[in-house]
């Protein structure tokens, strides 16, 4: 995992807002979440990817966990999680934690591809 601010987030032209961290051409996929309090993402077991995730922490704190290590994070911070680290976000009970999240590629989302 890499992590970063929103300050770090910056494109040039039409690409994406994190293709200096993250160099393709499109977010392929991706969504808001709204973590429920002390709630663990994916908790069905490992969770992993082939390409890598951006994290945007948009509201409160909690953890980062990556392969089984802990980390704190909180609003502002964006993380990069790399191809093959087992993740999952855990919220704070007092300050509910709301991430975007997104998968970035060189071919765009299937709606977004000319017909």
């Amino acid at each position: 995992m890499k992590r970063y601010t929103f300050g770090d987030l910056e494109s040039e032209g039409p690409e994406h807002v994190a293709s200096k961290l993250v160099p393709h051409k499109y977010i392929a996929r991706g969504g808001l979440s709204f973590h429920a309090v002390g709630f663990r993402t994916h908790s069905e077991g490992v969770h992993v990817h082939d390409d890598r995730e951006v994290f945007c922490i948009m509201q409160g704190r909690g953890e980062i966990e990556i392969d089984g290590r802990r980390e704190p994070v909180h609003a502002g911070e964006v993380l990069v999680i790399e191809p093959g680290e087992d993740h999952h976000l855990i919220g704070d009970p007092a300050y509910p934690m709301i991430n975007c999240w997104f998968h970035c590629a060189d071919e765009p989302h299937p709606d977004q591809r000319p017909s």
